[in-house]
């Protein structure tokens, strides 16, 4: 365990550059990898790559170190905080992917809250142990992003941006008259023709995963898409214990056929779509429509999530369509803001930030040299189409 502070009562106040007293400093502690999980998934911020189920998976370089935060003995936040050695002992970068995460976004002191996890961070990774420290926060459905405006305020520099970084997020707090209203004509219109098909919409259990890697398998065959995900997750997402954050599986079959599936991270209050697939006969049937309407109505239904969050589109103009006619006029469309990168010491920051310079020119060669391929689907849209966060 690392404490920033002994405890909320003696912590020290803290000065901003202005001289005004700031909230006390919150509490840090370490948190053993294997328990973190399990006490993650109750937090209203978590998100599938704040998961050691995601992350000690889908990158297994870095150490990972979940921490939480105290503020009187109450955790209010944590963070899975990954730290990478750099090339020739030169340093280290610990960097989290959207945290950390509130326990409760509803609180009325959350901003604060927020920005004294950040402080702690900062304390832990940057002033006693010398390092870079880079933050993702997420897209926020307030559009822009509060986080990152708090994190370049506090002297953080702007670092990466993706490539396509916007995000859509559907409404879940509707009833059905209000979620079809919300949809675009055209995403209505189709939903109303599938569901004159026949088709029959069902919720699986993590067994059946098999049944949607076949279909999922197809799918990329079929519309000759490079797979650049961490579909190799799932299997870890899914024997999750807290069946809070176990994502779900959803299926629509036609005459008794599976033609349509998605996986769903439901945790927090942002539900997450992870995949989806369909074969070639689900297309004129419009299952797609069909599946996604009845995956918003057993959100809403079926769990705390206020946001269905879509993802990004990968740069196929198709997507962005099929996506942006979902959210409708009651969701919102916004963007994951630039990377936040933060280090007290001249070297740290000059090595911390090249190394993730050079590995982002790395895979923005793959990307290139993928693009070349004659049997791989291309891009449609320019890259960092969007507002910034």
């Amino acid at each position: 365990m690392t404490a920033i502070a002994d405890s909320l009562g003696r912590a020290p106040a803290l000065r901003d550059a202005a001289g005004t007293v700031r909230a006390p400093a919150l509490v840090l502690e370490r948190v053993a990898p294997q328990d973190w999980d399990a006490l993650a998934g109750g937090f209203d911020g978590i998100c599938q790559e704040q998961l050691m189920a995601f992350a000690g998976v889908r990158w297994v370089g870095p150490a990972h170190e979940p921490v939480v935060f105290r503020h009187g003995g109450e955790v209010v936040g944590g963070a899975l905080v990954m730290v990478q050695k750099l090339p020739l002992g030169i340093g280290q970068v610990a960097f989290t992917k959207w945290g950390p995460v509130l326990a409760d976004t509803r609180r009325p002191d959350a901003p604060s809250i927020y920005s004294r996890m950040v402080d702690a961070l900062v304390a832990e990774y940057s002033a006693a142990r010398g390092m870079m420290l880079s933050i993702m926060p997420a897209a926020s459905p307030a559009g822009g992003s509060s986080e990152y405006a708090h994190l370049i305020g506090r002297g953080f520099k702007p670092g990466i941006l993706l490539n396509y970084p916007l995000r859509y997020l559907v409404n879940l707090r509707l009833d059905d008259a209000g979620l079809r209203k919300s949809l675009e004509q055209q995403w209505r219109r189709q939903l109303n023709k599938s569901e004159k098909a026949g088709l029959v919409f069902e919720r699986g259990t993590p067994d059946r995963l098999p049944e949607f890697t076949a279909l999922y398998d197809r799918m990329l065959e079929r519309k000759r898409f490079a797979d650049y995900s961490a579909y190799e997750t799932v299997p870890h997402l899914l024997a999750l214990e807290n069946q809070a954050v176990r994502p779900e599986l959803f299926f629509v079959r036609k005459d008794g056929e599976i033609v349509a599936g998605a996986i769903i991270f439901k945790g927090g209050e942002r539900a997450v779509y992870l995949y989806g697939a369909t074969l070639d006969s689900a297309l004129p049937l419009r299952a797609g429509y069909f599946l996604h309407w009845h995956i918003i109505r057993w959100l809403r239904d079926h769990t705390q999530a206020r946001w269905y969050d879509l993802g990004g589109t990968d740069g196929f103009a198709g997507l962005h369509q099929f996506k942006k006619g979902m959210v409708g006029s009651a969701g919102v469309i916004t963007a994951v803001p630039r990377t936040a990168n933060y280090a007290d010491r001249k070297f740290a920051y000059l090595a911390g930030n090249a190394a993730l310079w050079a590995r982002e020119g790395l895979h923005e060669i793959a990307r290139r040299l993928g693009r070349l391929r004659p049997d791989r689907a291309q891009p449609t849209l320019k890259p960092h189409s969007g507002k910034e966060g």
